[in-house]
């Protein structure tokens, strides 16, 4: 009967796609545009890669630009991003461009997925895993599980490397700061909850504080600029997405070698 096929096809495939899932080279905690940007860098470059996002719909704040006025705002040196992902723009002023949220928010998606990323929606990371004192994985659970305090055990997701993209929040970095006990390497020398007094200036914040904060966790996005102390940014994404085409690279290289 068709109503048993329908079923168990998402059954089969769903559970085939997570089962392949389930030891990674990256995975990325968030689905805003750098860790976007970032998991189709990963994806093109060979790497297996799945990203964690607790929404039904991925994009983090992209799709509503600036007080759901759908247009963003991009600076000139991340257009080669914009171009890999073939987005329309139009040129504004003072090497400024825009485009519109709608359109490059599903075009960032659209093409993570086909260079062959996996994109799991409505799932919490609540833990990372660690082996020999390095971030290995991850700890996920269904996100309602989560907002309706239901005692359901997770499960684990290997990866040799972890991205941290859960905006200004820093989610991943702050677990791994509390459970060890450590100061994170920041951009800055500062602490992780601690506002630095190197303020970065504009947009480069983002990308000056992406790196490798410890052994097998990295940071994109305004998780970059959380853990650097630096302030909350407004809705300018280039920085963003250069932020998730920089962390990218810098795994790349790592894994490669």
């Amino acid at each position: 009967m068709i109503e048993t096929q329908v079923s168990k096809g998402i059954i089969t495939t769903y559970f085939d796609k997570l089962q392949n899932n389930l030891d990674l080279d990256v995975a990325i905690v968030g689905g805003g545009p750098s860790g976007i940007v970032a998991a189709y860098y990963l994806a093109k470059a060979g790497l297996k890669v799945a990203q964690f996002d607790r929404k039904l719909s991925p994009g983090g704040g992209m799709w509503g630009g600036a007080m759901m006025f759908n247009q963003i705002v991009i600076q000139e040196e991340a257009m080669h991003i914009v171009k890999d992902f073939d987005i329309n723009y139009e040129a504004f002023e003072d090497g400024l461009y825009t485009i519109d949220s709608v359109e490059s928010t599903s075009s960032l998606l659209y093409h993570a997925v086909h260079a062959g990323a996996t994109i799991f929606n409505c799932y919490s990371v609540e833990d990372v895993v660690f082996k020999n004192n390095v971030v290995s994985g991850v700890v996920v659970n269904w996100t309602p599980v989560l907002r309706e305090g239901l005692h359901v055990d997770p499960l684990n997701i290997m990866a040799k490397c972890v991205i941290d993209g859960t905006g200004h929040d820093s989610e991943m970095c702050k677990v791994v700061a509390r459970k060890n006990g450590i100061q994170l390497d920041t951009a800055t020398g500062g602490v992780i909850g601690e506002r630095s007094l190197d303020v970065v200036e504009g947009e480069r914040m983002v990308v000056e504080g992406t790196r490798e904060v410890y052994p097998g966790l990295y940071v994109c996005g305004m998780a970059s600029s959380a853990v650097a102390g630096t302030p909350r940014m407004g809705p300018i994404f280039g920085g963003m997405m250069l932020s998730g085409k920089k962390v990218a690279d810098m795994i790349i290289e790592k894994l490669k070698k």
